[in-house]
């Protein structure tokens, strides 16, 4: 009973907290809020059992990525008006490309089967001798390593995508030139100038 009363309390505050995080304008706020949707994921986690998935979502995510998040948000001279401000014209493609990852979803929940090739051949031993970490570790990386890694190249396009969105040249800024500082040479590195006795450079 106890039990299930945490979990409707974390599903509900995870649902109001997600939702908060794509209403609400301000984006300092979208962050707190998103920082309290992964406590909350945390807590059905342990619920779950899965005790270091709730301990990495809570020190990966929260502790590094999400405080990440929250600074280059606050330091970030980013206007969100500008980017508001295109909002409606690419809305019918944002929608497609919604309709078409709801449609994906769908079609992989209700085709989902566990494909007897993947699964290890090597006898299970029994679940009290297992420990969490090391169930996770070993079918993370034994049966479904080639995932694992795609999902890193997906994080490592993203990231860099978020870096070509936010990067601006602004022209009154001097940049260095590492080819220019290559190509120099002592006759136009250096300036021998004959000053006078008595005299100084003006």
């Amino acid at each position: 009973m106890l039990s299930a009363l945490f979990f409707y309390l974390f599903a509900f505050v995870l649902i109001a907290s997600a939702l908060m995080v794509v209403s609400t304008k301000n984006p300092v706020h979208a962050v707190l809020f998103l920082i309290l949707a992964f406590f909350n994921a945390a807590g059905l986690f342990i619920l779950l059992g899965a005790e270091f998935l709730a301990m990495i979502l809570v020190v990966v995510y929260v502790g590094a990525v999400m405080v990440l998040f929250l600074f280059v948000v606050m330091m970030l001279d980013v206007s969100f008006a500008e980017l508001r401000s295109g909002f409606l014209k690419v809305m019918p493609i944002g929608l497609l490309v919604g309709f078409i990852f709801l449609f994906e979803l769908i079609f992989v929940v209700g085709a989902w089967v566990t494909a007897p090739a993947l699964v290890s051949e090597a006898p299970m031993p029994p679940p009290s001798e297992v420990t969490n970490t090391r169930a996770l570790g070993e079918l993370l990386y034994t049966d479904y390593v080639y995932l694992f890694q795609a999902a890193g190249l997906i994080l490592l396009v993203a990231m860099i995508g978020a870096i070509a969105l936010t990067l601006h040249h602004r022209r009154d800024v001097k940049r260095q030139n590492v080819a220019d500082q290559v190509a120099r040479n002592p006759k136009t590195a250096i300036e021998v100038v004959k000053v006078e006795s008595g005299r100084g450079l003006q």
